[in-house]
């Protein structure tokens, strides 16, 4: 999804959950549980050495995993979000021509988000955003990457509709931004900036409520 329709589509979100937050509703607060599966696209990371630090684009891949969130009474909630992408690295495009690489390969996040939800309704669409975890691992002979496994920080940003079908039930549509965050001068000091990889997230999964 370009950035600028995303833009939009967090726009008319904030609109809509602004408009009801302010009608008085009754609600109580309540855990959903939702394991998900969907895809990785728009990957991207700046690879060193090898190709001298050039843009490296990567192909969709399958990823799935789970969230758990509080959404209280009022608008504001928290949710842990963890997701997982194998073979997230095996098929890359440099000046528009393939490559694969060798040996195997994941992402893995675990973020920490404030989520702010419609509080009542079947139909709730949600925003959501925070910092955490981004691991890559690439057992890859070639080494075209420097670091063969990579725990960095990282954050993520987007929303969705959850749409509940029961008191208990749903069903969820998610798409989030997630991005790599790095320390470009190693010393005493934290001065984290953005990172070069980056990547988006498009699930669907079934929302348990309890």
């Amino acid at each position: 999804m370009p950035v600028r329709k995303f833009r939009k589509f967090l726009i008319s979100g904030a609109l809509f959950l602004i408009v009801s937050v302010a009608i008085p509703t009754k609600a109580s607060a309540e855990w959903w549980f939702t394991p998900f599966i969907g895809a990785s696209f728009g990957g991207s990371a700046e690879l060193a050495d090898v190709f001298e630090s050039v843009d490296v684009d990567f192909e969709r891949r399958l990823t799935y995993g789970a969230s758990l969130a509080w959404v209280g009474g009022g608008a504001v909630g928290f949710e842990f979000d963890f997701g997982y992408s194998p073979n997230f690295f095996e098929t890359a495009t440099l000046d528009d021509e393939e490559f694969d690489l060798s040996g195997d390969s994941n992402v893995t996040t675990l973020m920490a988000n404030i989520v702010v939800a419609a509080r009542s309704g079947a139909i709730r669409p949600y925003a959501s955003g925070g910092v955490g975890i981004m691991r890559t691992s690439v057992n890859d002979p070639e080494d075209f990457f420097n670091d063969v496994s990579t725990n960095d920080l990282g954050f993520n940003a987007g929303g969705g509709v959850a749409g509940f079908f029961s008191d208990r039930v749903g069903l969820r549509g998610d798409i989030r931004y997630f991005r790599s965050l790095q320390d470009n001068e190693p010393d005493d000091e934290f001065d984290l900036s953005i990172g070069s990889f980056k990547f988006w997230r498009g699930t669907v999964g079934l929302i348990f409520s309890f």
